[in-house]
């Protein structure tokens, strides 16, 4: 699987609904973890292999820290907000500090369908949080200061257009 760059349109869109929960779920969710590792990361939304799916894996490697996440919606903030340095496989080699909120309450699908119910707090709920902004178009360079993103515009830009180079290239593989 590619991973898709910030430059690549298919991360600015609203991903859609699974209304499917079958075998090419299944299968797509495996392969998402094999990339996940592969790169190092906690979390992968569908849109950064080119997948338009509300649809997203975790694994904060804490007890029951590894999820598949399906039709995620966050119910409530939780919480004091805190800044905690945050990356991400799409934005490579660029970390910086984000403020979100501690926990959140959230609720989603699991690879049968099934709704779980449930409050995230620490490395998980900014996880599932950051995930979860995937699905909307939202990267969390969106979230930083004027300043924080002044200092960074090099390397974004470098960054961005080497992700809609690739876009092109990959361009035919977009699914959903």
């Amino acid at each position: 699987m590619e991973l898709r760059l910030i430059g690549d349109p298919i991360l600015r869109k609203r991903a859609k609904k699974v209304n499917n929960f079958d075998n090419i779920i299944k299968e797509l969710t495996e392969e998402m973890f094999s990339t996940m590792y592969l790169y190092e990361g906690v979390g992968l939304a569908a849109p950064q292999i080119g997948v338009s799916l509300r649809l997203f894996i975790m694994d904060s490697r804490e007890e029951n820290g590894k999820k598949v996440v399906i039709n995620p919606e966050i119910i409530e903030f939780l919480g004091e907000e805190v800044s905690e340095e945050e990356g991400c496989l799409s934005i490579p080699e660029i970390f910086e500090d984000v403020v979100r909120p501690e926990g959140v309450k959230v609720k989603y699908q699991d690879l049968e369908g099934k709704l779980i119910e449930e409050e995230l707090h620490g490395y998980q709920a900014r996880i599932f949080q950051h995930e979860n902004d995937h699905l909307d178009g939202i990267l969390f360079t969106d979230k930083l200061s004027l300043l924080k993103k002044t200092r960074i515009k090099k390397e974004l830009n470098n960054l961005t257009q080497k992700g809609k180079k690739r876009s092109q290239e990959l361009g035919s593989q977009v699914r959903s």
